[in-house]
C-alpha cells in the first residue's frame, strides 16, 4: 500500500508518497542504527514519480510531462529510520528512545493551484483515494481546508487584489474574512498535522513557520483558484490561456482580465503597477472597516419609466441581520439617531461606511466615482448601453467584491423565462395501439422562439436585428437582444426545420441534439405519440412492460422484469443506459434477458460483453444457464483467435462475444472491425478514468446500443459520471473540460445543490439504481440468496496445479488402503490451496497482489460493498489463507478488518463479535470454518462469502447462519467461490446431483471423496481449458 502526502513549501504544493508495510513491525525497527548523519538519505519506500503520476490520473489529472523534483522532507524517525504513517498516527510503535525529526529526501510532483483544487475534490470524504492508496493524515487535512474555502466563495467572501512577486505583478482573488470564519481558520490551523509542513529545500534544520500562517496561505490560493475557475467569463478567451491578451482601455479592465486568467499576471510600466496596487491596497484596507458594519452597501438597477430610455442604478443599504430591510441611501444622508446608534463603537461612523463603500465601488465601476462629484451621492443614471454593460460587466464584479447586487428579475435566474428560448415544436397523431415504433420514422418539425410563454413570429425578430440596441422592450419584457446571435438564428431556422428521425427528437428533448444557433435550447414542445414517448423517457409516465423472451430459462423477478423492461425500452430508442442495481440483484439475468429478446426480435449481429478478466467464467455460467439457446464465444487466453478475418468469421456466427477489459485494448484492432448490435460493460467503474487507454478502447467500439452495469453508486461519484456517459451516450454531457467548470467543481467543492439536482435531471433517465433495501425491492427477494460466484486461475496457479495433478496421478497408481486415502485427502488440500493462492500453497511469505483469481474477485466484491455501507463475512477452512486475506485486506481498504481462527482467546473472540456487531464497526470479518461456525450471532452482517469450499453443506449452512440467523434485519446474500475448470467446480457439480436426489444426504466432510475411484479422481482434478484466466 501507498500513502499520498500533499504539503506546501514556499507557496507552492507538492505531492509525494511513500510506501507502507503492513506487518507489525515498521521501519523504526529495521535496519542498523546510523550513528552520525552527514546528509539527508532517500527515504526508505519513497514511491518516486511514477505513483504519483498514476494516482493523479486516476481522478483525471493529466500530468504529462511533469517533471518531478526532490525535497527534504522532515519526519518522526528513530536511529534506525523513519516511522511510518501509519505508526504515526496511532502511536503504534515500538522503540525505547524518543522519535525526533529527521530529514530524509523525497520525490515531490509540483501541483498548480487549479490541480490541488480537482484532487482534493477528488478526495473529499475518503480514506483511499483508489485500491491500495492510502490518504495521508494531511490529504484528509486539506480537503476540509478546501471545503472551507469553497463556503467562503459561495459566501462571496472574497476580494480582487495585487500582488508583487520578484518584479512581476499578479491579479488575484483572497478570502475577506469576518470574525466567525477568522476563528474556524484558527481551529483548522490547530487541528493541522504535522506533516502538511514537512517539506523544506535546508537539510539543516526543520521548517519553523507557523501553522496558521500556512493555513492563510494555502486558503488564499485555494480561494483564488476555486474563483478564477468560475468567474463571470467576460473575457472567454482569458480562462484559456495562450494567446496575445487584448488592448485594454485602461488598468482596470487589464485587471479584470487577468482576474481570470490562469496565471494573473498584469503588464504595464512599473509606474503605473506601482500606483494601481497602491490604490488597490487603500481599497481593501477600507473593505476590513466595512465587514464590521451591521449593514451591507447595495447597488439595485431600476428600469426606465414609462418610454424614456433613463435607468437608474440606487443606493440602499442592506440589513445584515435581515437581508429583506432596505433603506435608501437617500434617507440615510439624513439619519436619524437611532440608525446613527447602530454604528456606535464600530471604527467608522454611517457617513464613513457610505463613503467608504462607494470609495471601494468606484474602483470597479467608473460611473460610481462621477457620482461621489456630488455632495451626498444617492445613485446615478444610465442609458439602455450603460445599463447593458452594468448588467454584464460591472456587476458580476461588484458582487464578487462583496457588494449586493439588486437586478430586474428577468436578468436573474428566477426570471430566465422572460429570455429568448428556442423550442422544436413536433405534432404527430396519437399513437394507434398495437403499433410498432421505430426511431427512423420520420416526423416533421419547426423552431419556435419565444419571449416568456408568447412565441415570436419571423418578422420580430428581424425588427429585432434591425434595433441595433442589446436590450429591448417587447410586449411589456425587457429582454436581452444580441443581434449577430439573431442574425444566425433567421439563417438557420429554414434550414434546420423540415423532417427528421424520431431519433434526432428524442435527443433534442434529452439536450444532446442539434439547437437553433447560440440561443438557449428549451426543448420540445410535442403532441401525440412523441409527447407520450418523451414523457416515458424523462419518468413522467411508465413505460410498458415486456413479456420475458421466449428463449430465457429462468425466472425474472418483478423488479428484474421491470429492469429488463427498461434496458428494451431504452435500446430500443438507440440510447445508452446504466445499470446500477445493488449487487446481487441479478444485473446479469436482466442484461441478458434483453440479449435473448433483441435476438427474436430479429437481431443477427453480436453483442460483445466486456468485464473484467476474475468474472469472465461467471459471464460464461451465466449464458449457459439462462439463455442456452444462444452460442457464444469467450475471447480469452493464449489460444484466442487472433487473425483478423478468423476472427471476423467466428464472431459473425455467434449471439454473444465475451471477453475482458485488458484484452478489448491489446486486441482493439480486432474488436474495431465489427458493428455490435450493442455493448455491455460489467463493473463499469473499470472506465471511471477517462484517460485510460481500456477507456479510450471502449468508447471506441461501433454499436447500436450501451449498457454499463455497476453495482457502485454512480450518483455519488460526479468525476466518474462523464466517463461513464461518454461510454453509453457519447457527447452528451460534452467535452470533459466544460464538464468540470459547470458541474464537477459547483459540486465536488462548493456543494452546490441546485447543479447537482440539475445533472441528476439532466443523466437520471438513463441510470437505473435500486437497492436491496428499497421497499419495491426487499419484497421481491427471499430472505437468504446463494449465489455461486464462477473464478479464474492466474498463469501460476495453473501452473501449480498441474504439477499437482501430475504427481498424485503417478503415485495414486502405486498406493492402496489407507495410504492411498490418506493421499487423496492430501491432494485435494494442496489443490485447494492452490485454488485460494499461490503464496497459502508455497507457504514463502512471497508477495500477494495479483496472483489469484479468487482474490481479485474478492477485492472487486468488497469495493462494492464498502461503496454501499455493508458489511460481509469471508469465510476460509484454512488459518494461513485467512491471514494472507488479512493482510491483503488491510493494505487494501484499510486497518478495519476483523480476523477469528482458532488460536483467538475467548475473550478477544467475544470483543471481536462485539465491535463488529457496532453501528460503526469494521466491515469486513474474517473467519475460519471451524472458529467461525458455531456459537457466533453477527447479524450486522448482509454478506456471507465462501473463500473456498468445505465440500459439505450442512458445515457451510452453519457458518452462514452467523449473519442468517434471530435478530437479522437484512436479506442476506451469500457468494461460494468456485475456481472453473478445476475440482472445485467438478465436486460442486457431484454435490448438487447428490442433492437433487431425494433422499441422499451428501456424507460429513471429504471422506466421500476417497471412495472415488482412479479413474474419477483424473477427471474430478483435469485442469480445463476454461480455468485459466490469463
Amino acid at each position: 500500500m501507498i500513502v499520498l502526502h500533499l504539503a506546501m513549501y514556499d507557496g507552492s504544493w507538492f505531492l509525494w508518497g511513500e510506501i507502507l508495510h503492513n506487518d507489525e513491525s515498521n521501519s523504526a525497527k529495521r535496519g542498523r542504527p546510523k550513528t552520525k548523519i552527514t546528509k539527508p538519505e532517500i527515504l526508505p519506500g519513497d514511491i518516486g514519480p511514477v505513483p504519483l503520476k498514476e494516482a493523479l490520473l486516476s481522478v483525471g489529472i493529466e500530468t504529462g510531462s511533469k517533471k518531478s523534483r526532490n525535497l527534504t522532507a522532515w519526519l518522526p524517525s528513530s536511529a534506525s529510520g523513519p516511522i511510518g504513517s501509519r505508526h504515526i498516527n496511532t502511536g503504534n510503535f515500538a522503540i525505547k528512545e524518543e522519535p525526533v525529526l529527521r530529514p530524509w529526501r523525497v520525490t515531490v510532483l509540483p501541483l498548480s493551484p487549479k490541480e490541488v483544487i480537482y484532487f482534493l475534490s477528488a478526495c473529499i470524504g475518503k480514506e483511499f483515494l483508489d485500491l491500495g492508496v492510502m490518504l495521508g493524515s494531511d490529504v484528509i487535512f486539506w480537503t476540509k481546508v478546501i471545503q472551507f474555502a469553497a463556503v467562503l466563495t459561495v459566501r462571496e467572501r472574497f476580494l480582487p487584489g495585487v500582488r508583487e512577486e520578484k518584479g512581476i505583478y499578479y491579479a488575484h482573488w483572497e478570502p475577506f474574512l469576518a470574525d466567525d470564519e477568522l476563528k474556524s481558520l484558527k481551529q483548522l490551523a490547530q487541528a493541522m498535522p504535522a506533516v502538511c509542513q514537512a517539506l523544506h529545500e535546508d537539510s539543516e534544520a526543520p521548517p519553523v513557520a507557523g501553522s496558521f500562517a500556512l493555513l492563510s496561505q494555502a486558503t488564499s490560493l485555494m480561494v483564488d483558484a476555486i474563483v478564477r475557475e468560475g468567474a463571470n467569463q467576460k473575457y472567454p478567451e482569458a480562462s484559456k490561456g495562450g494567446g496575445k491578451a487584448p488592448d485594454f482601455d485602461s488598468i482596470h479592465d487589464q485587471w479584470l482580465y487577468a482576474l481570470q486568467s490562469p496565471t494573473g499576471e498584469m503588464k504595464d510600466s512599473p509606474e503605473v503597477l506601482a500606483r494601481f496596487i497602491t490604490t488597490v491596497a487603500e481599497w481593501k484596507k477600507k473593505a476590513f472597516f466595512l465587514a464590521t458594519a451591521p449593514f451591507r452597501f447595495c447597488f439595485r438597477l431600476e428600469e426606465p419609466k414609462e418610454d424614456k430610455d433613463e435607468w437608474v442604478v440606487s443606493y440602499l443599504l442592506q440589513s445584515v441581520d435581515d437581508p429583506s430591510f432596505l433603506i435608501p441611501v437617500k434617507e440615510a444622508w439624513q439619519a436619524d439617531k437611532k440608525m446613527t446608534k447602530l454604528f456606535k463603537g464600530k471604527k467608522i461612523s454611517l457617513h464613513e461606511f457610505i463613503l467608504t463603500a462607494l470609495g471601494q465601488g468606484a474602483a470597479i465601476c467608473p460611473r460610481i466615482e462621477e457620482s461621489l462629484k456630488t455632495a451626498l451621492p444617492t445613485g446615478y443614471t444610465l442609458d439602455t448601453a450603460g445599463a447593458y454593460e452594468f448588467l454584464r460587466e460591472r456587476a458580476p464584479v461588484l458582487q464578487q467584491a462583496g457588494f449586493t447586487v439588486i437586478l430586474p428579475a428577468w436578468w436573474s435566474r428566477k426570471g430566465e423565462r422572460s429570455r429568448l428560448r428556442a423550442y422544436a415544436r413536433v405534432e404527430t397523431p396519437k399513437y394507434p395501439g398495437g403499433g410498432h415504433l421505430s426511431l427512423d420514422s420520420i416526423v416533421s418539425f419547426s423552431w419556435e422562439v419565444a419571449l416568456g410563454e408568447e412565441t415570436l413570429s419571423h418578422k420580430e425578430l428581424e425588427n429585432l436585428v434591425k434595433m441595433k440596441v442589446p436590450l429591448v422592450k417587447m410586449r411589456g419584457q425587457w429582454v436581452e437582444v444580441n443581434a449577430q446571435e439573431i442574425q444566425t438564428l433567421l439563417n438557420q431556422w429554414h434550414k434546420k426545420e423540415g423532417s427528421v428521425r424520431t431519433r434526432d427528437i428524442v435527443r433534442m428533448a434529452l439536450g444532446a441534439g442539434d439547437t437553433l444557433g447560440n440561443i438557449p435550447f428549451e426543448g420540445v414542445r410535442a403532441s401525440g405519440w412523441i409527447a407520450d414517448l418523451l414523457e416515458q423517457l424523462q419518468g413522467a409516465a411508465p413505460w410498458a412492460e415486456l413479456p420475458a423472451p421466449q428463449g430465457l430459462q429462468g425466472h425474472l423477478r418483478p423488479y428484474q422484469s421491470k429492469g429488463y423492461s427498461w434496458l428494451g425500452f431504452m435500446t430500443r430508442l438507440g440510447l445508452g443506459t446504466c445499470l446500477a442495481d445493488d449487487m446481487g440483484l441479478g444485473k446479469s439475468i436482466q442484461t441478458l434477458a434483453l440479449i435473448q429478446h433483441v435476438r427474436e426480435q430479429g437481431e443477427k449481429r453480436p453483442v460483445l460483453i466486456i468485464c473484467p478478466t476474475s468474472v469472465l467464467g461467471n459471464w460464461q455460467k451465466e449464458v449457459q444457464r439462462f439463455t442456452p439457446d444462444l452460442s457464444f464465444m469467450v475471447h480469452h487466453g493464449n489460444e484466442r483467435e487472433k487473425e483478423k478475418s478468423s476472427f471476423i468469421q467466428e464472431v459473425r456466427e455467434r449471439s454473444i462475444v465475451i471477453s475482458s477489459y485488458s484484452l478489448l485494448h491489446r486486441d482493439f484492432e480486432l474488436f474495431r472491425e465489427i458493428t455490435w448490435a450493442g455493448v455491455v460493460l460489467d463493473e463499469a467503474q473499470n472506465i471511471k478514468n477517462s484517460q485510460t487507454k481500456q477507456a479510450q478502447a471502449v468508447r471506441s467500439l461501433q454499436s447500436d446500443w450501451k449498457v454499463a452495469l455497476t453495482g457502485t453508486p454512480v450518483e455519488n461519484n460526479v468525476g466518474d459520471l462523464w466517463s461513464l456517459m461518454e461510454f453509453i451516450n457519447p457527447g452528451f454531457l460534452g467535452n470533459q473540460a466544460k464538464f468540470k467548470r459547470d458541474f464537477y467543481i459547483p459540486i465536488q467543492v462548493n456543494r452546490n445543490e441546485a447543479v447537482a439536482e440539475k445533472l441528476k435531471r439532466i443523466t437520471g433517465p438513463f441510470i437505473l439504481r435500486r437497492l436491496k433495501s428499497d421497499k419495491a425491492i426487499i419484497n421481491d427477494l427471499p430472505e437468504k440468496m446463494e449465489i455461486k460466484t464462477y473464478c479464474t486461475l492466474t498463469k501460476e496457479q495453473a501452473s501449480l496445479y498441474a504439477a499437482v495433478v501430475r504427481e498424485v496421478e503417478l503415485a495414486l497408481a502405486e498406493s492402496e488402503g489407507m495410504e492411498r486415502k490418506g493421499l487423496i485427502l492430501a491432494t485435494l488440500a494442496k489443490l485447494k490451496q492452490v485454488c485460494n493462492h499461490p503464496a497459502q500453497f508455497l507457504k514463502d511469505r512471497s508477495s500477494i497482489a495479483g496472483r489469484s483469481g479468487k482474490l481479485a474477485r474478492l477485492t472487486e466484491m468488497c469495493e462494492e460493498i464498502l461503496a454501499v455501507g455493508d458489511r460481509a463475512l469471508i469465510f476460509t477452512q484454512f488459518a494461513e489463507m485467512g491471514e494472507i486475506l488479512r493482510k491483503y485486506l488491510t493494505e487494501t481498504f484499510g486497518p478495519r478488518v476483523l480476523f477469528l481462527h482458532g488460536g483467538v482467546p475467548k475473550k478477544e473472540r467475544d470483543r471481536m463479535v462485539d465491535l463488529f456487531q457496532r453501528e460503526e464497526g469494521p466491515p469486513l470479518f474474517i473467519l475460519s470454518l471451524k472458529a467461525g461456525g458455531t456459537g457466533l450471532n453477527l447479524t450486522k452482517a448482509n454478506h456471507v462469502i465462501h473463500f473456498d469450499r468445505w465440500w459439505n453443506p450442512a458445515v457451510e449452512n452453519q457458518a452462514t447462519d452467523r449473519a442468517f440467523r434471530i435478530g437479522q434485519t437484512k436479506n442476506v446474500q451469500v457468494y461460494k467461490f468456485i475456481c472453473a475448470g478445476t475440482l472445485e467446480e467438478r465436486i460442486d457439480e457431484m454435490i448438487e446431483r447428490k442433492k437433487e436426489v431425494a433422499g441422499q444426504v451428501v456424507k460429513t466432510g471429504e471422506e466421500w471423496l476417497t471412495e472415488l475411484s482412479t479413474a474419477e479422481l483424473k477427471e474430478i482434478m483435469a485442469l480445463g481449458r476454461e480455468a485459466i484466466g490469463e
